[in-house]
C-alpha cells in the first residue's frame, strides 16, 4: 500500500486521525507503540477515539470509511504497525516521537538543531527503537523523527534518515550529550548536526556549501 489512492482528503484525514488517536492514548498515559509491540487489544479505545473524531469531523471520517472500507479494517491496520513500524508504515513519510513535556507549538524552531543518522532500510526499525524510547524516557532530544516507506520525494536515495533535535544548536553542551547518548545507543559512525536555519532556507551540501554544523 502506498497511500496514494487519488483521494486528498482521505490524505489529509489519515493524517489528523493519527494526530488524534496518539494525543487520546497519550492522555489517558499510554503511547501508541506499547500497544502495538506489545499485541494489546486496544480496539473499545481505539472506537470511542473514531467515534469521537467522527463527531467533531464528519467528513474527514466519512473520507477514512471510503479508503479503509471500516472502522476496524483501519484498527488492524495500525495494529500491523502503519504509523509505528518505518518499515511498515506507508500513509505518512515521518513517524515522530516528542520528549515529555516538549511543546512543539511554543519551541523556537530557528534555534533548534539535529543529528542526522542515515541508516540502511534493514536497520532502521530496530534504532528507531531504540531512539525513540530514548526520547520518550527524556534521555535524548526534544523530539525525533525517522521517514518511512512512503516515498517523499526529495528523497535522494533508498536509505532512511532519523532526525534527533535539540532545543539549542547553540547549547554545544547539551548537542554533544545527546551525541554520547546516541552513541551509546549504537551509533557509532561519524554524524553530522544541522540547524534548522540551514534547513528553512534550503541549503544543502550538494550546493557546494558546507552545512554540517557540528559532527562527531
Amino acid at each position: 500500500m502506498d497511500g496514494a489512492d487519488g483521494d486528498p482528503l482521505a490524505d489529509v484525514a489519515y493524517g489528523l486521525f493519527e494526530i488524534t488517536l496518539n494525543n487520546a492514548l497519550r492522555s489517558r498515559e499510554i503511547h501508541l507503540f506499547e500497544l502495538v509491540e506489545g499485541s494489546e487489544d486496544f480496539r473499545e479505545d481505539f472506537s470511542l477515539i473514531f467515534r469521537d473524531f467522527e463527531s467533531e469531523y464528519p467528513q474527514l471520517a466519512e473520507a477514512l470509511r471510503r479508503r479503509f472500507g471500516s472502522v476496524d479494517a483501519l484498527y488492524e491496520l495500525i495494529q500491523q504497525g502503519e504509523g509505528v513500524v518505518p518499515s511498515h508504515t506507508h500513509l505518512m513519510y515521518w513517524i515522530i516521537q516528542d520528549a515529555p513535556n516538549f511543546r512543539p507549538d511554543e519551541a523556537d524552531a530557528e534555534q533548534m538543531g539535529k543529528w542526522l543518522i542515515f541508516l540502511e532500510k534493514d536497520e532502521v526499525d530496530e534504532m528507531w527503537r531504540r531512539i525513540r524510547n530514548a526520547t520518550c524516557e527524556g534521555a535524548l532530544g526534544v523530539s525525533a523523527k525517522v521517514s518511512t516507506e512512503k516515498h517523499h520525494p526529495e528523497s535522494r536515495d533508498a536509505r532512511k534518515v532519523i532526525y534527533v533535535y535539540t532545543a539549542s544548536w547553540k547549547d554545544e553542551a547539551e548537542v554533544m550529550r545527546v551525541r554520547e547518548v546516541l552513541r551509546e545507543l549504537g551509533v557509532v559512525q561519524r554524524i553530522g548536526y544541522k540547524r534548522n536555519i540551514e534547513t528553512f532556507e534550503g541549503e544543502y551540501s550538494d550546493r557546494g556549501k558546507k552545512v554540517t554544523f557540528y559532527s562527531a
